[in-house]
């Protein structure tokens, strides 16, 4: 009878490992995103969704409520009046919160940054964006590579550590 530990791990299906590594796998593989659409890169954003590209099938599903997201999937032109709303609906989602910004207009303002007085030159100017993903409109395999991208960046935090 051979009592080794790497046997009795095989017989019990016992799994070591950190708590943190745990909680990380959950929060990464289950992104449940609030759409904020604000122009054509939402058409990509939905594209996305569709059944051809499946992003449920890497675990990210779309929510209509801010307080029931984890990501906020901002696509399109933020307008000056569009960024309180953003800000305010950032601030209803519980912590940890993540930030997808989609398209060159929420990255920088677009093509209407530079004549257009009503447009934000990007929305990390309001609240702070973990990913961006470029393009004008982005292609839903950019946005797939963007949630992967923080999907990396979820599983690499220290949940339990204190931050001081």
């Amino acid at each position: 009878m051979d009592l080794s530990l790497d046997h009795r791990f095989e017989k019990d299906n016992i799994l070591v490992g950190k708590l943190d590594d745990l909680i990380n796998w959950a929060r990464s593989n289950s992104q449940w995103y609030f759409q904020f659409g604000l122009a054509c890169c939402a058409i990509e954003m939905i594209a996305a969704a569709q059944p051809r590209h499946d992003l449920e099938r890497f675990g990210a599903m779309p929510r209509a409520s801010p307080r029931q997201s984890d990501v906020i999937l901002v696509s399109g032109t933020v307008t000056l009046t569009m960024a309180t709303r953003v800000k305010r609906l950032y601030y209803q989602m519980a912590d940890p919160k993540y930030i997808i910004s989609m398209g060159s207009c929420a990255n920088s303002g677009g093509p209407y940054w530079e004549h257009g007085y009503h447009v934000l030159k990007g929305v990390d100017l309001i609240i702070p964006v973990d990913v961006y993903v470029p393009g004008c409109p982005p292609r839903p395999e950019a946005l797939i590579e963007g949630l992967l991208e923080l999907r990396k960046k979820i599983r690499e935090e220290t949940p339990l550590r204190k931050v001081s």
